[in-house]
């Protein structure tokens, strides 16, 4: 004849008991509470982590995009002498695997104004065929048309500069370059009026406000350098692969060149979000491991006042192992549920986030996120799979490590010394 061994692991009895020790009484309900607050604080702080790295994702990818559809992956710029033959450069490089586009640029700064305002801006000349492959200005023509760019004396200008001078397409535009003709009586400012050809938006307002558009032959006379070019601007497959392009581009271009890539004109910028990312997750992990402390302390004032229910259970036959699975199901159940309750409220955030900015900028009256701070237009939100994978893992892994001592201290419990006193 055997001797029994009790029930086995994590059987429907244990899950009774557990299920039974969530739910209130009248003389139990300050546990209750406490259990609440364990499940309220690691719901929140879940859906709070899944919510602000998507954020923080969201944000980087857009000025990421936004950033490299303007500027470029590569800048290309003379060594020894002038890129007087920049036409048989940029083809050269254009003819290279993995390069998308070869820009040829005429950058100079200029003063934009209107009889309304004036505004600092950056003038970029480049040919008619270049600015059709730059989806960032041609997908996103607000008034007016770039058709025909290179035949006439129109401009391009962002929307935002174009609020600013209070002007529409078909309107006059005049700029100002502080180094025109050289006179007797020195340089004297170049001025010269254009009419605005085309609004563009490209959701970025530092770009939107600051960037005008101009004929390459039209720069190249406006600023002074017939036959020349500034740089050429190189646009990749794949930007993440940019030490391979550097050298094909060496290579490629025939001649000697000083070549600055997206990491390097960008470096502070990208470092500092990255930064403020890694901070921001482990501040708001925080939040789940003080919810996970809650689960403990809620966990070890139920083990004392279940102390005789526990001497009891020991004396009818029930192994300190069932006695600690029991409190280990009890406690892992509010982090399990709290867990998938935060994923699910995190989730539905991010999917509907620019509809709840806007929503609360209309029930407060105010602008959140303004344009000017944050440089994107709406607020955008990408999950990571592996990001949102971990930080589950984490509230669960902490959820599950916060029960094991309370679980253990019952399982130790003597019923001796639990039933001497009732």
């Amino acid at each position: 004849m055997t001797e029994p061994t009790g029930t086995r692991p994590f059987s429907p009895f244990e899950w009774m008991l557990s299920l039974r020790y969530l739910r209130a009484r009248r003389k139990e309900g300050f546990i209750s509470v406490i259990a609440g607050f364990s499940f309220l604080g690691i719901m929140l702080g879940v859906a709070t982590l899944i919510i602000v790295m998507a954020v923080m994702n969201g944000f980087r990818k857009e000025l990421l995009d936004k950033i490299l559809g303007l500027n470029g992956h590569l800048l290309v710029q003379p060594l020894e002498s002038p890129l007087t033959d920049w036409q048989q450069v940029a083809e050269r490089i254009n003819r290279l695997e993995g390069i998308r586009l070869a820009a040829p640029i005429v950058e100079g700064q200029a003063l934009a104004s209107s009889p309304f305002s004036a505004h600092g801006v950056l003038v970029r000349g480049i040919r008619a065929q270049d600015l059709r492959q730059l989806g960032s200005i041609a997908n996103n023509i607000r008034q007016g048309t770039i058709d025909g760019f290179d035949e006439g004396q129109g401009i391009a200008i962002g929307k935002r500069l174009a609020d600013q001078l209070s002007v529409r397409a078909g309107d006059n535009v005049t700029l100002v370059a502080p180094r025109g003709a050289v006179t007797p009586m020195g340089t004297t400012p170049r001025i010269k009026a254009y009419k605005v050809a085309a609004v563009f938006e490209i959701g970025m307002s530092e770009y939107d406000s600051a960037f005008v558009f101009m004929p390459m032959p039209e720069a190249q006379a406006y600023f002074n350098r017939a036959g020349d070019v500034t740089a050429i601007e190189v646009y990749t497959a794949d930007p993440d692969q940019m030490d391979e392009f550097r050298k094909r581009v060496a290579e490629g271009a025939q001649r000697p060149i000083f070549m600055v890539d997206w990491r390097q004109r960008n470096a502070t910028f990208f470092n500092a979000l990255q930064v403020e990312r890694n901070v921001m997750f482990l501040i708001l992990t925080l939040i789940v491991l003080v919810a996970a402390l809650n689960i403990i302390s809620g966990l070890i004032m139920l083990v004392k006042d279940k102390g005789a229910d526990i001497a009891i259970l020991r004396t009818m036959g029930a192994t300190q192992g069932a006695i600690m699975r029991v409190f280990l199901i009890t406690g892992a159940s509010i982090g399990v549920v709290g867990t998938a309750m935060g994923f699910a409220v995190g989730t539905l955030v991010c999917l509907n986030i620019e509809t709840l900015r806007q929503f609360i900028s209309w029930l407060t009256n105010t602008e959140l996120f303004s344009p000017e701070l944050y440089f994107l237009s709406r607020l955008p939100a990408e999950m990571d799979v592996g990001e949102t994978t971990a930080v589950v893992l984490m509230a669960l892994v902490l959820s599950l490590m916060a029960t094991l001592y309370p679980s253990w201290r019952a399982a130790r419990l003597d019923p001796v010394e639990a039933l001497r006193y009732e």
